[in-house]
């Protein structure tokens, strides 16, 4: 059993290529929940792979999933323009990040 705050969960948000689409979601493994999709099963009905939602464009870190589900939870809730401010505070390009993960 790992000790108390040495565990590790992100907050991230996916897009589409042309960036009109964002998901939300949380994990304790960014790269292998990108890689799962980016590579969805062929039956998959999950918006990520409905929407082609595959472009990492943000993400927080945390050490508590309580703290990461909340967070997760109030991103979700906002608009989508305070999302959009969100992710130009974090990354004012919109690059994708998929690579530096």
């Amino acid at each position: 059993m790992k000790t108390k705050g040495t565990h590790n969960y992100y907050v991230y948000i996916l897009t589409n290529k042309s960036k009109t689409v964002l998901y939300t979601g949380v994990t304790n493994n960014l790269s292998e929940r990108l890689y799962f999709h980016n590579n969805p099963l062929p039956s998959s009905k999950a918006f990520t792979a409905k929407y082609r939602c595959f472009y990492l464009i943000y993400y927080e870190h945390f050490f508590e999933i309580e703290d990461a589900i909340r967070r997760e939870k109030q991103i979700k809730g906002k608009s989508r323009s305070k999302k959009e401010l969100l992710i130009n505070t974090f990354n004012p390009d919109w690059n994708f990040l998929n690579d530096n993960i």
